[in-house]
């Protein structure tokens, strides 16, 4: 039980980027060299590749437009801050206090070598002070509060392991307020929830939209693939609800 190593993605965090998102082990060639790799998209904006037999740093790059705390991360891991931080009268900072990313699924295909995962252009105002409580709105006590003008858009991003960059985008439409994962298949799929209550397929490969099936419903949950008598099947919660549906 004896700690081998450990990494910190935002020292003295001041926005609550914790580490939330599901970290993913690959066996992969990575910048011509096999490496057994740890990959974790954060939520302060920025997506890191670890060796995970050391904990030695190996890049990262920012996966989102809207990132105002950090104009990059230097050769050991650390991020280079630009001073943004919250005030009294409030700071407008990027990504806001839901994240650049968050806890839904991240996957990672070996055929395409590329990891999956959702994310979200956001900024808020953070303050010294919680904010005053209005009856009727929404109210967090947090200390942050929605930035005017800065428009919430999830993303579906496709990151390679081979070349080191992002491979493809699929940016959505709708309130930014989704929270379901990805999970990819063998079959060169890769199935997630969208912003417009789909559950939907695109090309593993390429980003480019296959079907989709509208649930009605926000999705809080990462689809997930089983099973029954030799038949596969593809499942995601919506709502209330349980979707399944069978693959040819």
């Amino acid at each position: 039980g004896k700690l081998k190593w450990y990494f910190q993605f935002t020292p003295h965090d001041l926005f609550d980027y914790d580490a939330t998102e599901t970290p993913v082990l690959v066996d992969a060639s990575y910048q011509g060299q096999p490496r057994k790799l740890l990959v974790e998209a954060n939520r302060n904006g920025y997506l890191y590749v670890l060796d995970r037999t050391s904990g030695r740093f190996l890049s990262a790059f920012p996966f989102v437009e809207k990132l105002n705390w950090a104009k990059g991360i230097d050769a050991q891991g650390r991020p280079i801050r630009t001073g943004v931080q919250p005030t009294a009268e409030g700071t407008r900072t990027c990504p806001g206090f839901t994240g650049a990313t968050n806890w839904y699924s991240p996957s990672y295909n070996p055929s395409t070598h590329l990891f999956y995962f959702l994310a979200e252009e956001n900024c808020d105002i953070y303050l010294l002070k919680p904010e005053e409580f209005s009856e009727g709105k929404t109210y967090y006590s947090t200390g942050a509060r929605h930035s005017p003008g800065d428009n919430r858009q999830k993303i579906l991003l496709a990151y390679s392991l081979e070349s080191d960059k992002p491979a493809w985008r699929f940016p959505q439409v709708g309130s930014g307020h989704s929270a379901g994962g990805t999970m990819t298949t063998a079959g060169g799929l890769v199935f997630f929830g969208d912003d417009a209550q789909s559950f939907e397929a695109v090309d593993a490969q390429t980003g480019k939209p296959l079907w989709h099936f509208n649930t009605g419903q926000g999705m809080h949950a990462s689809p997930m693939s089983y099973a029954v008598n030799g038949k596969q099947y593809v499942a995601i919660a919506a709502g209330s609800d349980i979707f399944s549906f069978g693959l040819p």
